[in-house]
């Protein structure tokens, strides 16, 4: 008789996680980080670097998030048939670090920018406290589209510039980077006090911009800048019409590849504005095309609500 071993089951990449808020701290005046965790969180796998997630927040009125269950269809064809007044709110944000606990439960950092005039994110973090739970879309593999910072295997030296909204990825991906490895990085914040203590092997050139100093834009500064030779990766990310400026600087004025430039929106400005990168959008090169496109694209692909990224 001849013996078969049945195939693994295949690990959907993204699921439902019910976290608890394990404890709160502010890391400057515009930026507090919100630790999750618990029982919930067991599964969870993040692929470090630019990770995103979808939180799914309560709507007005409600005490918890009404996310949909059961049924045919992807979850985000499931969550689009919920009525718009009654589903949940959605927005993307990158998780700064996981790490798991000596008693094997798993750890969840997420950094929130806060805005006086903030959007449906920023006002949960603001009131969030211990024991408080937050259901979030995602990943349950390490290698997953929701990782856009991919730099090909014969990049000499990396460009990162990020505004606040950007900042954790930035950091994520600063400590995942390689012993040694030139990056030159750019990194907007409003405050003094928003500046954080960053830590990479890499050989990094880090310049903080601050506004309330009166430095200049991220754009202003990349444009400016003498850059290694070489063979460069660039990662931006942050407001959309600074990434935009910057996507065609880098690639029409310095001659960048455009498969080696990943762009991302994080959010627009205007009244109300809210980060908007989908969760699940393929890795990509070229301008970002926030809440259309191929970036929308792969996240209906995955089955991931195309909601926004709250920065405020």
């Amino acid at each position: 008789m001849t013996s078969t071993t049945a195939a693994a089951p295949e690990v959907a990449p993204f699921r439902l996680f019910d976290l608890a808020v394990l404890r709160t701290r502010r890391l400057g005046p515009s930026i507090l980080r919100i630790t999750l965790g618990g029982p919930g969180a067991d599964g969870f796998s993040g692929g470090g670097r630019d990770q995103s997630l979808s939180v799914l927040l309560p709507g007005p009125g409600q005490s918890e998030a009404v996310v949909p269950s059961g049924g045919s269809g992807t979850w985000h064809e499931k969550w689009r048939a919920l009525p718009e007044d009654v589903r949940a709110v959605t927005r993307s944000y990158t998780v700064r670090t996981q790490r798991l606990r000596a008693d094997g439960f798993t750890e969840v950092d997420l950094d929130f920018v806060l805005h006086s005039t903030g959007g449906p994110a920023s006002r949960w973090a603001l009131t969030a406290a211990p024991g408080d739970r937050l259901k979030v879309l995602g990943p349950a593999v390490a290698d997953n589209t929701a990782v856009r910072f991919r730099p090909p295997a014969d990049t000499d030296w990396v460009l990162i510039r990020a505004d606040e909204t950007a900042l954790s990825a930035a950091a994520a991906a600063l400590e995942w980077l390689p012993a040694g490895l030139p990056v030159r990085v750019w990194l907007e914040v409003p405050r003094t006090e928003d500046r954080q203590a960053l830590n990479t092997a890499a050989k990094a050139r880090i310049s903080w911009l601050v506004r309330n100093e009166g430095a200049s834009c991220g754009v202003a500064a990349v444009r400016a800048a003498e850059l290694p030779g070489g063979t460069p990766y660039a990662w931006i990310a942050g407001e959309a019409s600074g990434v935009r400026a910057l996507h065609h600087h880098l690639v029409r004025e310095r001659g960048f590849e455009p498969a080696r430039v990943t762009s991302a929106a994080y959010w627009r400005r205007g009244p109300g504005a809210e980060q908007t990168r989908p969760v699940g959008a393929e890795a990509g090169a070229g301008a970002a095309r926030p809440e259309r496109g191929a970036a929308a694209s792969g996240a209906r692909a995955a089955g991931l609500p195309v909601g926004g990224r709250a920065s405020k």
